[in-house]
């Protein structure tokens, strides 16, 4: 007797239907700084199986498309840390934030707001990227149109 399948899995908040919110695509170069012991392995394969090829680390030297920093409250200036993610990406180019959540690492999203500025950059979404983890997409701003 044959045993009907189970149904597939809820994706959920995590894994690959974040990495799909955020944007990162098929063939895009994506970049990681701030890795430690306490990322979450899960999001980074799944952004590894969307885009297609191995996250870069942090000495590569070529453009990217979307750039992964860890962040935690602690690490340091994070306007700093912004203003030299923005040097590193292609035209078109995103940040993705990745913050602990319910931590004493826990970034205040005042102090995110305030860096995103100092890099010249925006908000364009908040998510759940794991379940320590919140994933803030920023973007630089588009150029208003001329006439």
């Amino acid at each position: 007797m044959n045993t009907p399948a189970p149904p597939p899995a809820d994706p959920g908040p995590n894994g690959s239907s974040a990495v799909e919110r955020l944007g990162i695509a098929r063939d895009q170069v994506v970049q990681e700084f701030g890795y430690d012991s306490d990322v979450d392995d899960e999001f980074r394969y799944a952004v590894e199986d969307l885009c297609g090829a191995e996250i870069e680390d942090e000495d590569y030297t070529g453009g990217a498309d979307a750039v992964l920093l860890w962040w935690r409250d602690g690490d340091g200036d994070l306007g700093d840390a912004l203003v030299d993610m923005v040097g590193v990406l292609d035209d078109g180019g995103f940040v993705v934030l990745l913050t602990p959540k319910a931590t004493d690492e826990e970034v205040d999203p005042s102090d995110i707001d305030e860096a995103a500025v100092t890099a010249g950059l925006h908000a364009a979404g908040t998510f759940n990227a794991a379940d320590g983890w919140r994933a803030h997409k920023l973007v630089a701003p588009k150029a208003p149109l001329r006439r």
